[in-house]
């Protein structure tokens, strides 16, 4: 009987050797959460960027494409739970009853038979369970699991790429800020030049003192404009800051060649859209959970079918007295739903529910897709169409204003017309190089409506 007992507590001390073997694999398994590593672009002293190494910071330190990877190590983990609940269990059973009464240690095995008697027993068990046939519920839902981590690995695929569009659109803007505020600060410069003019026209008396107060009001305006686009700048540096996951302010270098006309790979909306359906994150994430709800409508039916499992355990029974007798028993279990107040129905009705809504979503995603496509290459259309206009329309108001100062200078024109003109230029500009900028990102944003991995 000795070995018995020391049998039994062998198989204990094997059973935590290996849970603790397997509890340490898991934390193996995870990532572990750490801090970025520094890079010399973590250094104030050096925050200028290109695009390239913006898209590199923010690949590595933006904390919601994080999120998605753990997102993503969660639902692993959700697999490995459903594939448990199939496989066979051992557990150790231990346990102490007193009674007020002597008992057994052990059932009589046949009549008369003589035992021991206690009315402290002692006993442990090992225990073994092995599901065979759960009505379909354990396939269910190993299959709903794995596709849903197969859903969130898409859902990680589509938050890199928003991410990549958000950084490249914020990118551009920022470059196309600057380029509105050197235009400010030159407009400024022209201003307070065109007041010296005019001031030393008032001093010979050539010029009206009304043609100095409206100078001044003009100027005053471009200083408080020029301060507000600052101030968006700045703006927009923390929100590329923020998307970058840093703590410093990003300073953008432009490209060595700036793009011409954007044109899209394809203009057809029909073949875009069918690319799109097969490749954008979002997309797939939703139709493989629409898949995976559909496995858990067959798991919740399989609450009304029969389980059939098989169990077996060996023990040990002792009293306080030092007698003591071993226990085994083997056998098949099977179990069958009778009646269980609704509960069965009311969970199918539940997920069919569910399955229902998911497939509204996702019919309510595609025709979302639809819309981004086509809005995507009309702003693509209208950009171009607009950078031409501008184009056009700056090198027109740069000749008018060299005209209207040449006629201010002769006395032979207004201030209203200098000023007018010089407010014209100024509004060229800003409309070139905002034009410019919406090219690009309607460029970026039709990439990212297809689902177009960038590299």
């Amino acid at each position: 009987m000795r070995r018995v007992i020391h049998s039994i507590f062998l198989i204990l001390l094997i059973l935590i050797v290996y849970k603790t073997n397997v509890s340490a694999g898991v934390e193996q398994a995870l990532p572990t959460v750490v801090s970025a590593p520094k890079t010399e672009n973590d250094d104030p002293d050096n925050t200028k960027l290109t695009l390239e190494s913006a898209l590199h910071i923010a690949l590595a330190n933006n904390p919601e494409l994080a999120a998605s990877q753990w997102d993503v190590a969660a639902a692993k983990g959700r697999v490995g739970t459903a594939m448990a609940t199939g496989r066979p269990t051992l557990a150790f059973e231990g346990g102490y009853q007193h009674h007020l009464d002597n008992q057994r240690l052990i059932s009589a095995r046949y009549n008369g038979e003589p035992g021991d008697f206690g009315d402290d027993i002692f006993r442990g068990n090992v225990i073994f369970k092995l599901p065979i046939y759960t009505g379909g519920r354990f396939t269910s839902e190993l299959e709903s699991a794995e596709l849903l981590k197969a859903a969130e690995e898409h859902r990680l695929v589509q938050t890199r790429e928003e991410l990549i569009f958000n950084v490249s659109s914020t990118f551009h803007i920022l470059l196309g800020q600057r380029e509105v505020i050197r235009s400010l600060e030159f407009a400024v410069g022209a201003m307070e030049s065109h007041l010296r003019q005019v001031q030393d026209l008032l001093a010979a008396q050539k010029a009206a003192r009304v043609d100095l107060l409206r100078t001044e009001v003009r100027l005053a305006n471009l200083r408080y404009n020029l301060v507000t686009e600052q101030n968006a700048l700045s703006t927009q540096r923390r929100l590329l800051a923020n998307l970058l996951g840093v703590t410093f302010d990003p300073e953008p270098i432009p490209p060595g060649e700036q793009p011409g006309e954007m044109v899209p790979g394809s203009s057809d909306p029909a073949e875009l859209i069918v690319f799109a359906l097969q490749t954008r994150g979002d997309f797939l994430a939703a139709r493989t959970r629409l898949e995976a709800q559909s496995q858990r409508v067959e798991a919740a039916k399989s609450g009304s079918r029969p389980t059939v499992s098989l169990f077996g355990s060996y023990g040990l029974r002792a009293d306080d007295a030092g007698d003591q007798d071993d226990i085994g028993s083997a056998g098949l279990l099977m179990t069958l739903p009778v009646f269980d107040g609704g509960l069965v129905d009311a969970k199918v009705e539940t997920e069919r529910a569910v399955l229902a809504a998911s497939q509204d979503r996702l019919k309510k995603l595609e025709l979302q897709i639809r819309r981004e496509i086509e809005i995507a290459l009309l702003d693509i259309r209208s950009s171009n169409e607009r950078i031409n206009a501008a184009r056009q329309s700056l090198e027109q108001a740069g000749e008018s204003l060299r005209i209207e100062q040449m006629k201010y200078s002769l006395s032979s024109g207004s201030i209203l017309d200098v000023l007018d003109a010089q407010s014209a230029l100024l509004q060229s500009e800003t409309n070139y190089t905002r034009v410019r900028v919406d090219s690009r990102i309607a460029m970026a944003r039709l990439k990212l409506a297809t689902g177009e991995k960038e590299q």
